[in-house]
């Protein structure tokens, strides 16, 4: 009866409801702690020893769930070691950019079954629906994964997403950006779609840097300039779920267009794109740069290369939107008071390049008592901070104690 494809809770008795929103709860715990006894199930989901066996036997008989050996005695006889089955099922994961999506297929143990692979598309894009499931059904045959045992596709996107909904109100096309049904449609899965700096807040609070921080700010470094916020120990989204559009502050008057449609924003001076803007222009006024050796298409990576190199031109653009970016961040550290704040995005691999430029600007913009108490780290998880702040959110829906 777990997991029944349209499933109605009034074909359900009393007492099978209360099973079955107990088997789920189990399955929730294992996920979240990955090793649990049956004492320890059964404090949390207040059971009988013998009733929180039962629900695992059936687990188990059912492939969810696996014996992990046991744990240490206080006394009696070691208590089983129960775990979520590696095979048991799968999510696909998507991280979106703005001009090309990474997926891959990650199990319960939080773990991709291979490498990610990468499409060119985005949120305007009319197929992107088929285009993922294209892929998707590439990674499934090289990984060996039965269609069946994919029980939901978790994406995280740029754009104002609401995620109750499943609506990229950002998307051009008011006919395409209701983006969580027409992939459901094609897939037939459970489907999840949310903004990627919040999934990369969320997967830097579970499994990062903000890991154990109760207020953390988690900044998407790249295209754009995402803000994703951990505020009490909660993901804070905001009234209508649009919260931390730091992209989109207006930092200069009458300054350059951005694409949202005003001047000035702080993606226009502090983004991969102000960076690009900023190298192609020295480039074309014949600054003397290394960078005039690169490919005909500059990248951010580039740069970077070129700044590690001692570049003095690509340090001192890098150093530029360092500046930008940190009077932008002293702005929330002073509304929030964050315990931490972490970079992640292609643009924080420069490292000390724009950590110093950035600590400059708050040493300019902040009160001290306020900045000092807030300390900025590099992500770690880099690239996969959105996958699996995306999967453990698909995770915890699907193993949801209410009716699916």
């Amino acid at each position: 009866m777990l997991f029944v494809a349209n499933l109605n809770i009034a074909d359900l008795s009393v007492n099978e409801l209360k099973k079955y929103r107990q088997k789920k709860r189990i399955l929730r715990l294992l996920y979240k702690h990955e090793e649990l006894s049956a004492p320890q199930i059964c404090k949390h989901i207040n059971v009988s020893l013998p009733t929180a066996i039962a629900l695992l036997n059936y687990l188990i008989s059912q492939k969810f769930v696996v014996l992990k050996g046991t744990g240490k005695s206080k006394g009696g006889r070691k208590p089983l070691i129960y775990g979520l089955a590696n095979n048991c099922l799968y999510v696909i994961a998507c991280d979106m950019g703005r001009y090309k999506t990474k997926m891959a297929i990650i199990n319960t143990q939080n773990k991709q079954i291979a490498p990610f692979k990468t499409i060119e598309t985005s949120i305007d894009d009319a197929e992107l629906e088929n285009k993922l499931f294209q892929l998707a059904n590439e990674l499934m045959k090289e990984d060996n994964i039965p269609y069946e045992k994919i029980y939901g596709i978790g994406i995280d996107m740029p754009g104002l997403v609401d995620s109750e909904n499943g609506i990229n109100y950002t998307v051009k096309d008011e006919a395409l950006q209701a983006i969580a049904k027409r992939i459901e449609k094609k897939f037939n899965k459970l489907v999840y779609i949310d903004n990627d700096a919040r999934m990369q807040a969320f997967g830097e609070y579970i499994f990062g840097k903000a890991k154990g921080k109760k207020d953390a700010i988690v900044i998407n470094w790249n295209w754009g300039i995402g803000l994703g916020m951990i505020l009490d120990g909660k993901l804070y989204r905001g009234t209508t779920g649009f919260a931390g559009e730091l992209s989109h502050i207006k930092m200069v008057d009458d300054g350059s267009l951005c694409i949202c449609g005003k001047k000035g924003c702080l993606e226009t001076i502090a983004s991969s794109h102000a960076l690009l803007k900023y190298a192609n222009e020295g480039i074309a006024n014949n600054v003397v740069t290394q960078l005039t050796n690169s490919p005909e298409k500059l990248t951010v990576e580039d740069i970077i290369s070129a700044a590690k190199l001692g570049d003095e031109f690509s340090i001192s653009i890098l150093s530029k939107i360092g500046v930008a970016l940190g009077k932008g961040i002293s702005y929330i550290i002073q509304l929030l008071n964050p315990e931490i704040i972490v970079l992640s995005g292609s643009l924080a691999k420069a490292n000390q390049f724009v950590s110093i430029p950035i600590q400059q600007s708050l040493n300019k913009y902040c009160i001290e008592k306020i900045s000092a108490n807030s300390e900025i780290v590099i992500s770690e998880l880099s690239e996969k901070s959105g996958l699996l702040g995306v999967t453990a959110t698909l995770y915890q829906k699907i193993f949801s104690d209410m009716i699916n």
